[in-house]
């Protein structure tokens, strides 16, 4: 089972998705990086945002790369429908509320930030003079690495994963030999959920990495799933051996109670004792 994404974190995760590589949005993102002419997207209701615009062309379009990328050399804001299907206006002066803090600088991402907030849409800055693209999303601010960094990133998360999953064997093998033995303890038991979930962890941010890349993530995600095989079934496996009344309600919200846990907190069996209500 996954872990339980805030809410914040998922809307991010859908975003994400949105601008992957391998998407028709991406595709435009990275011309228009490559022509350094900057942009302004915003993906929003029209009634919602309406009241924000100023001048501009009506276009009212299906979205295609390279119109995306030529409106993008004029000056103003390009506006989307939220699925980021359609472009409906471009070159528009945004006239969000003033008095929306924001601690950007430039005037371009100034105008995502507080629109991005006063709308709750999201919107994405892309810089003229550097290779940066920001999303804003609420009061989210996230800057978009490159394929590579992202890449390396992503190879570093495997391998301490490999690590770590080379450890969770080894607890989980000498608890079914405890088990032969009949010589069980709570601390056996409890270390093999530590470690299991310490896997899970680090899957999860390898899964925004696959998330991020896209396309590009093909071979990430092979690696991945190689490493996965039975992690999550053996978790649940022996959730339901050693919890005490494994109802499936009780299965459910002692494998969302583990999720929730933080790095710091996983570092304690006691804590994860408590967790169990052991």
């Amino acid at each position: 089972m996954a872990k339980r994404l805030p809410d914040p974190e998922v809307r991010l995760v859908r975003a994400l998705k949105m601008v992957a590589p391998g998407t028709l949005i991406r595709e435009a993102i990275d011309n228009i990086v490559k022509a350094r002419t900057g942009a302004l997207l915003v993906f929003a209701d029209e009634q919602e945002i309406r009241p924000m615009i100023s001048g501009g062309i009506d276009i009212d379009v299906g979205l295609k790369p390279m119109i995306l990328y030529e409106l993008a050399k004029m000056d103003g804001a390009i506006l989307l429908d939220r699925p980021g299907k359609h472009i409906i206006h471009a070159n528009v002066q945004l006239m969000p509320d003033s008095s929306i803090d924001s601690q950007e600088t430039g005037t371009r991402h100034r105008t995502a930030e507080r629109v991005a907030k006063q709308i709750d849409a999201l919107a994405i800055s892309i810089s003229a003079a550097r290779d940066v693209v920001t999303i804003y999303l609420a009061d989210i601010r996230y800057i978009m690495d490159p394929i590579r960094v992202i890449l390396d990133k992503a190879d570093q998360a495997l391998q301490t994963l490999e690590k770590f999953k080379a450890r969770l064997n080894q607890v989980s093998t000498s608890l079914s030999a405890l088990e032969f033995e009949d010589a069980v303890t709570l601390h056996d038991v409890l270390s093999v959920l530590q470690r299991s979930e310490m896997v899970l962890m680090i899957v999860q941010e390898i899964e925004r990495y696959i998330i991020e890349l896209g396309t590009e993530g093909r071979l990430v995600q092979l690696q991945l799933e190689e490493l996965m095989v039975d992690v999550r079934e053996d978790l649940a496996a022996i959730l339901a051996d050693y919890l005490p009344d494994p109802t499936p309600e009780r299965l459910e919200a002692a494998r969302e109670a583990l999720g929730a846990l933080r790095s710091e907190e996983l570092l304690s069996l006691a804590r994860v004792a408590e967790t169990l209500g052991c």
